[in-house]
Order: structure tokens, then C-alpha cells, then sequence
């Protein structure tokens, strides 16, 4: 703590001793003690309490980091949802456009490799497919 030698110590017990005098002098010292005791614990007090401020406030930038990171990935497995959902609808209007759609009087090539469609059933039912286009060669 201080850089007090050894010399600087006894000049200092003899000047005490010389000015306070033998019989106030273990009075005096003991007293100077329990000051020097209680000093450091209060520096010890202030210590652990600026290192617990530390430490809290430490906890408090982690969270705020975690929360961040936290929000930005709801935010991006919402933004992948939409997208998938606007994805599935696409296709499911697209099916429909194309189940809705009036069948070709031609029969399908040979190389495209989809099913023939249902002939169109009596009393004015659009035709169905049979099977989705390309889930024939799963």
C-alpha cells in the first residue's frame, strides 16, 4: 500500500513516543489500530461494491446483447415464414389456375411425361387431374 521502510517506521515510533509520551503511548496505538482496522474495511466495502456495479452492469450489456440477438432472429424466422407462405399460396393459385383451367383437346406428348387428364364428366365439372405435374416419378 505504502512504501514505508523499516528506518521510517522507527523515526516514527520514536517521535510518537517522545510526543504522546509511555503512558498514553499503547492507548494511543491501539486506538490507531482500530481506526487503521475499520479504514480498511470500508476501502474493502467500497471495492466489493464498485466490482459488483461492474459485474451488474456487465449483465445488463449481455442481456441487452442477447435480447438483440434473440429479436433478430424472430425477426428473420418471420420474415423465412412469409416467405414460405407466400411461396405456398403461389403454388396453391397456380394449381387452382391450372386445375380450373379448360383441358387441352390434345392428348399430352410423350416426353413431357404428366398424366392424362380425366375426361370431362357429365353436367359441366371442369376436369381434374389425376396427379400433380412431376409427383409421377417420385
Amino acid at each position: 500500500m505504502f512504501d514505508i521502510a523499516f528506518s521510517e517506521i522507527v523515526v516514527i515510533a520514536v517521535v510518537a513516543l517522545i510526543v504522546i509520551g509511555p503512558e498514553r503511548l499503547p492507548k494511543v496505538a491501539r486506538t490507531l489500530g482500530h481506526m487503521f482496522g475499520r479504514l480498511q474495511r470500508y476501502v474493502n466495502d467500497v471495492k466489493a461494491d464498485i466490482n459488483r456495479e461492474m459485474e451488474l452492469d456487465e449483465l445488463r450489456k449481455l442481456r441487452s446483447e442477447v435480447q438483440s440477438a434473440a429479436s433478430e432472429f424472430e425477426s428473420s424466422i418471420h420474415k423465412a415464414a412469409q416467405e414460405v407462405d407466400s411461396g405456398v399460396r403461389s403454388v396453391e393459385t397456380e394449381l387452382n389456375e391450372a386445375a380450373t383451367a379448360p383441358a387441352a383437346s390434345a392428348p399430352p406428348s410423350a416426353d413431357t411425361g404428366t398424366p392424362p387428364v380425366a375426361p370431362a364428366a357429365a353436367g359441366g365439372e371442369t376436369p381434374r387431374q389425376t396427379a400433380l405435374p412431376g409427383f409421377d416419378r417420385i
